[in-house]
Parts: structure tokens; C-alpha cells; sequence
């Protein structure tokens, strides 16, 4: 997919409002060789999805052999609207809490978020590691204007 592609998926309204939430469902090949998916805290820059974790989580040493990635970013509302991404990851060992992990305290409560971010600053006081992944393949999935590519086919054959 061309880079141009991939910003038109992204600047979508859609796509910008699945970008807003916090949450995303990461795929990546663990280090057994197996696949994984795990509901991960994400934002988003503009440009790239920035994911924050421990340093001894075990997906850092996977996307360290290797970087290739997927994630999911979806609605549960009938009928869903699902932001399908692919991308290589990159990493950076910090010796703090990144201001984009203290993010996702946004839509608390300010005295929760007063909390949250106090447990957050004693349990990483040794830092984290911030994972980047620049979109290189993007797919908007609405049942509106966007649907399946194997749904989209069976319509075709069916009309054509």
C-alpha cells in the first residue's frame, strides 16, 4: 500500500475517531514463534501509534526479534467500525513514564486520574518502553461506506 493510501484510511472521519480511543488489540509473533494478541493502551501523534510498556514485558523482546506488527483498533456498537493497521515497530528504553502512557487518564475523572498516574509513576519508577509503529498498511471497516474484502468480492460476483 502506498504511504498516500494509507494517510487517505487514516484522515478518514471514522479512522480519526477509532485513532481517539485508548485502546487497541496488538498483534505480533511471540518468541516461541506463536502469534499473540493483546489489548494494549495506544495514542496516537499524527503520524505514528505509540504504545508505552514494562521493560520486562515479554512482547519487547518479541517485536526486538521481530517488529513486524498488527493492531486492531474497534467499537463494540452494533455494526462495529474496525481501523485495521500494519506496520514495523521501533523501540525506546526510557528512564521514566512517557507523557503519551499518562495519556490514557484521559475521560477520568481528575481525582482518578490524580491516582492513576500516582500508582503509574511507583510501579514504572525505573521507566518504560516506548513502542512506535508508522502505519504501513491501513484498512477502515464501517458497513457503510467500507466492508470486508471477502464481503466486498461475494457483492461483486453476486451483481456482476
Amino acid at each position: 500500500m502506498q504511504p498516500n493510501e494509507v494517510t487517505d484510511v487514516l484522515n478518514r472521519p471514522a479512522s480519526q475517531e477509532l485513532l481517539a480511543r485508548n485502546i487497541a488489540r496488538l498483534g505480533y509473533v511471540a518468541g516461541d514463534g506463536t502469534p499473540r494478541t493483546v489489548p494494549i493502551g495506544f495514542s496516537w501523534n499524527g503520524t505514528e501509534i505509540v504504545l508505552c510498556t514494562a521493560k520486562n514485558a515479554a512482547k519487547v523482546n518479541s517485536l526486538r526479534k521481530n517488529p513486524a506488527v498488527a493492531l486492531t483498533i474497534d467499537t463494540e456498537a452494533h455494526p462495529p467500525k474496525i481501523l485495521l493497521l500494519r506496520g514495523t515497530s521501533t523501540q525506546e528504553t526510557l528512564d521514566h513514564v512517557p507523557d503519551e502512557f499518562l495519556q490514557q487518564a484521559k475521560g477520568m475523572p481528575p481525582e482518578q486520574a490524580a491516582a492513576w498516574e500516582a500508582e503509574v509513576r511507583g510501579l514504572y519508577e525505573d521507566g518504560m518502553v516506548r513502542i512506535k509503529i508508522t502505519p504501513s498498511w491501513a484498512k477502515l471497516i464501517d458497513f457503510e461506506t467500507t466492508l470486508p474484502s471477502a464481503v466486498e468480492e461475494l457483492i461483486r460476483r453476486k451483481n456482476g
